[in-house]
């Protein structure tokens, strides 16, 4: 089992800035293909940004290419998202997810561990 926690979430200003962490326990997560999501109020969960077990492929949502990173630390088994020029669109609950059956993915079916989700709240 893996377990996902996520934090750093909160209410920022429109053009700030934010970076959310996601700490895995439970098994080393160096080989698993990790990814963030969110989901708005109405709306469906949505892809944001994966990033390979190695840290060296990582691939985007158009809607935030150029404005996120992610990247991880496999030392200390932790995903991280910097989330820069934000904009209230981006309000939404942010989610960490882990694959054990993909290095890397787009997919919500792709991941079978997430974590319980941290609110960002971005004002106009």
């Amino acid at each position: 089992q893996v377990q996902l926690v996520e934090s750093g979430g909160g209410l920022v200003q429109a053009g700030g800035s934010l970076r959310l962490s996601c700490a895995a326990s439970g098994r080393t997560v160096s080989q698993y293909g990790m990814g963030w999501f969110r989901q708005a109020p109405g709306k469906e969960r949505e892809f944001v940004a994966t990033v390979s077990g190695n840290g060296a492929r990582t691939y985007y949502a158009d809607s935030v290419k150029g404005r996120f990173t992610i990247s991880r630390d496999n030392a200390k088994n932790t995903v991280y998202l910097q989330m820069n020029s934000l904009k209230p669109e981006d309000t939404a609950v942010y989610y960490c997810a882990a694959s054990t059956y993909y290095n890397f993915g787009y997919m919500i079916s792709s991941y079978n561990y997430w974590g319980q989700g941290t609110q960002v709240t971005v004002s106009s």
